[in-house]
């Protein structure tokens, strides 16, 4: 029974921090907040996560679901994790709450990249001209799709956040085929 109740508690409390973390930032969120909203004492969230990074890290645990690339026509990669990472930004604000934090706290940073690395490099590797330029393919698609979620969900400026998410897809997929499938300048 104390099993269960402790799953429940950590269970509360991860929701709590990725509410608080979404809608407050890495910052201005506090132990005492997110305590607060699971209905438990401040010391039980440091019982069980020690401190604010290691929650946030736990917290922000988030599987972007990358689409099998293999069952997608080769000049339609950019276009296809363009559009699938619009819908993953739009569908959950725990990446927005990463993404606040880790422009300001070397933690969130460190999620970010970790974040990236594991689930986008393989994906680019599998179709880039030359798997030796994975990461640095990697890192620039990364840096598109950082960019335009900077813009359109943190930073919310006008122009981008009401361009339909198929828009907005559709601009910024052919640089991320270029990205992946060119073949660099000094090749």
């Amino acid at each position: 029974m104390a099993g269960r109740r402790s799953d429940a508690t950590r269970a509360a409390i991860l929701v709590a921090a990725r509410e608080r973390f979404a809608s407050d930032g890495y910052e201005r969120a506090t132990i005492r907040s997110i305590a607060a909203d699971a209905d438990i004492d401040p010391s039980m969230v440091m019982r069980y996560y020690g401190n604010k990074e290691k929650l946030f890290a736990a917290a922000a645990e988030f599987d972007l679901q990358l689409p099998d690339v293999s069952a997608v026509p080769p000049g339609e990669v950019g276009a296809a994790l363009a559009r699938h990472f619009l819908h993953r930004w739009e569908g959950d604000d725990t990446l927005t709450a990463l993404l606040r934090a880790s422009a300001t706290n070397e933690a969130a940073a460190d999620r970010m990249r970790d974040l990236f690395g594991a689930q986008l490099l393989p994906v680019v590797a599998a179709v880039c001209p030359d798997p030796a330029e994975a990461p640095r393919r990697a890192g620039l698609v990364a840096s598109q799709m950082l960019g335009l979620a900077l813009c359109r969900f943190v930073l919310r400026l006008p122009p981008v956040v009401g361009m339909p998410a198929a828009e907005a897809a559709a601009w910024v997929g052919p640089t991320i085929q270029r990205y992946l499938t060119e073949r660099s300048s000094d090749t």
